[in-house]
């Protein structure tokens, strides 16, 4: 979330009391410091911020210090499958003083000491991996499964133990080759390479890559979203603030060994191609038409982004376990062109839809999509809240009944512009309250006193909906403004960080250090609607519920590491039109009535089910005649489902598009000839994949949710227009 500038001054207050509140650091006033003595003031300093500035304000005690030791054991292994229960019971000799040490010392020799032994498991690991490839012939005809989620499993007491657990991945990995129909010899050699590349990279690991490690350790202790940033990771990071970023437009995190898709960005290459979706995890990178692949199982997050990353006009071709697909055997190659994110694609834009209605006659709506709150400054400035308003008029102006505000894909941005957005659709009042770690709470409200759009509104939502994007829902749900709609929840995160640079702060205590410290992202407020409820960890729920895909409690903040908790302040007093609640009951069984005779909703919750199924199970066969029998039973479904929706591909009602480069031009032109969905790359359906998926079937065809909502929107229009003024409480 971007600050507004209305919070601009109130973070700079809280970097000069932070500032204030690290003059017991001082080591050595006025002296530079060496690289030793530059590690112990970033880690007493780190430690003194997360303490004294996290909104939690919780003492590093003896709690903490011993979920921080847990926190860097599993950054490193994760999985459970590295480090053994012995070298968990040396370590515990570590936890009765590392509280005092961090805080007061600075004290990181147990970071080094815990990865020299990781960097010992990996290298026997890796001996034992190369044997087994050489001497063992792997059968795949036995009823073993794999247990593939380790996450709260016990690790293995010793050495012994472990190599049957080392075994029985390798078997995984190696069917999961076999399946993509690759040969044995080149499988061998690309799983040999694999384990043995990870202990070659970790060991290139210098002090300051692990100093990252633990001390990001440590702030997540705190809460998910505070984090250590060292040089490299704050260039990484001021990189993606950057709009003009070059590449393939994705978001990527570490997740179990693979490098994941979390988020694609509006407008960015990968968005645009349509190939990739969020939950898509790359296993290899080949650049421009090279037949090699680089496989990136296993690898760093860093050293896969810098592969995949490249020169604006450049090829990279990716391969993908795509989301959802029950077997990760399931792979398929994309080719992306390396571009430059166009703030075009990432604006405000609109349709006209001409639904039809009873008589013959049509329903005119409006639908406008909006990626991201985003702002800028100087010559050829945008404002969300002003291309949104041009939108507005333009659909004012056409005649449209309603308006559909589409959030499914909106992770957020400036504040401000969250505030000013909601504006337009109610006279005045608060819109947020945000709460400061000292507990004062500001309230961010519209105080124009006119409303650019009066009329019935549904405001469309995903889990992937969060931050500014929730501000907005939650208010104009809390106001009975709109009628909200789409997956149970938004993402729910209801905090603020800012970025606290450690150089400018050692050096008011006048101490040089000898490298850049990085700077620390630290959570600093809340977000709380008018109504007083969090949208922390709850999001706001829909009005009306649809099925979807994306709606799993796996996408949400709930699912993040020591997430902050949910709570309530008072309620801001505002005046709440009472619009949606006397229609909701009306609209929510319309909705029903039409997803149950719908047989693209029938075969979506099929596939959901499905989907959860395989999910629950958290384990896969072993067995190659049962996962290629599975595998073709799924290639035989998907090819029906898609034949089917050729069938019953009707004429889709006549769709015009509005941008902000024709929005200012008289009439609407020619309708659109194929109306792809908006949000189609982002939140596609994650159906499991097939390896020849050739993606020429946009799935669902013409967006079932937005379909819906059209529906929803065209109900309560008529309801609204058969009805007196609403009534108007007071609160």
């Amino acid at each position: 979330m971007k600050p507004s500038a209305k919070s601009i001054c109130q973070i700079v207050a809280i970097t000069a009391a932070l500032i204030v509140s690290a003059s017991a650091i001082n080591p050595r006033s006025s002296e530079k410091l060496d690289a030793a003595e530059t590690k112990a003031a970033i880690t007493t300093l780190t430690a003194r911020i997360l303490e004294s500035s996290q909104f939690a304000h919780h003492r590093l005690d003896d709690d903490f210090a011993g979920k921080f030791l847990d926190r860097y054991l599993d950054a490193l292994d994760g999985g459970r499958l590295v480090f053994l229960q012995s070298d968990v019971e040396e370590f515990s000799r570590f936890r009765p003083d590392l509280a005092r040490a961090t805080r007061r010392e600075g004290d990181t020799s147990p970071a080094k000491i815990i990865f020299q032994r990781y960097l010992e498991r990996l290298e026997q690991r890796s001996v034992y991996i190369a044997e087994l490839l050489k001497t063992e012939h792997f059968d795949f005809t036995t009823d073993e499964r794999y247990g593939y989620d380790r996450k709260n499993a016990p690790r293995p007491r010793d050495l012994a133990a472990a190599q049957p657990l080392w075994r029985q991945q390798l078997r995984f990995e190696y069917l999961q080759e076999k399946l993509a129909d690759k040969k044995d010899a080149d499988i061998a050699q690309t799983l040999s390479r694999r384990s043995a590349r990870l202990v070659q990279t970790m060991r290139k690991f210098n002090d300051q890559t692990v100093l990252e490690l633990y001390l990001n350790a440590l702030a997540h202790v705190y809460d998910p979203h505070s984090d250590y940033l060292g040089r490299e990771q704050l260039a990484s990071f001021n990189m993606g603030m950057n709009l003009s970023l070059v590449g393939i437009g994705a978001t990527l995190q570490a997740d179990d060994g693979y490098c994941k898709i979390r988020e694609l960005v509006a407008g960015g290459p990968a968005a645009r191609s349509g190939q990739l979706k969020n939950g898509d995890r790359i296993v290899g990178v080949a650049q421009g038409q090279s037949k090699d692949f680089t496989d990136l199982v296993d690898m760093p997050l860093a050293q896969a982004v810098d592969l995949i990353r490249g020169a604006k006009g450049t090829t990279v071709r990716l391969s993908i376990i795509p989301a959802g697909a029950g077997d990760a055997a399931v792979r398929k190659t994309v080719t992306i062109v390396r571009d430059e994110i166009k703030l075009e694609d990432q604006q405000a834009r609109a349709r006209v839809i001409d639904l039809p209605a009873e008589g013959g006659k049509t329903q005119r709506i409006g639908v406008i999509d909006l990626p991201g709150f985003y702002a800028s400054e100087g010559k050829g400035a945008r404002s969300a809240t002003a291309d949104v308003a041009r939108l507005v008029r333009k659909l004012k102006r056409e005649n449209a009944t309603g308006l559909i505000l589409d959030l499914r894909r909106n992770g957020g941005g400036s504040l401000e512009e969250a505030i000013n957005l909601t504006g337009l659709f109610i006279p005045s009042g608060p819109v947020v309250q945000t709460r400061t770690m000292e507990g004062q709470v500001e309230i961010g409200a519209d105080r124009d006193g006119t409303t650019l759009y009066d009329g019935p509104l549904v405001v469309l939502i995903s889990r992937f909906s969060a931050s500014a994007s929730e501000i907005v829902a939650g208010a104009l749900q809390d106001y009975g403004r709109a009628v909200i709609v789409g997956d149970t929840s938004t993402f729910g995160k209801g905090t603020v960080q800012t970025l606290v640079p450690l150089g400018r702060m050692l050096q008011q205590e006048g101490l040089t250090p000898s490298d850049d410290p990085g700077a620390l992202k630290v959570t600093i407020s809340k977000f709380y609607r008018p109504s007083g409820q969090s949208t922390q960890l709850a999001g706001v729920k829909s009005d009306i519920v649809l099925p979807s895909f994306t709606d799993s409690s796996e996408i949400s903040e709930a699912e993040l590491e020591n997430p902050l908790p949910w709570d309530t302040i008072p309620a801001a007093e505002f005046d709440a039109t009472n619009r949606v609640r006397p229609y909701l009951a009306a609209l929510k069984a319309g909705s029903a009535g039409r997803i149950a005779k719908d047989v693209e909703f029938a075969e979506l919750q099929r596939d959901r089910e499905l989907f959860r199924k395989d999910r629950e199970s958290k384990s896969v066969s072993l067995n190659e005649a049962e996962r290629r029998r599975e595998k073709a039973e799924l290639e035989a479904r998907l090819e029906a489902q898609k034949k089917g929706r050729q069938a019953r591909a009707g004429a889709q009602p006549p769709t015009y598009e509005i941008t902000l480069k024709n929005v200012g031009k008289p009439g609407l032109g020619e309708p659109m000839k194929n109306p792809n969905p908006f949000a189609q790359a982002a939140l596609k359906a994650p159906t499991p994949a097939t390896a020849d998926d050739d993606d020429d079937d946009t799935t669902p065809a013409d967006d079932l949710l937005l379909r819906e909502a059209e529906h929803i929107l065209a109900d309560y229009a008529g309801l609204l227009a058969r009805k007196t003024t609403p009534i108007v409480t007071q609160r």
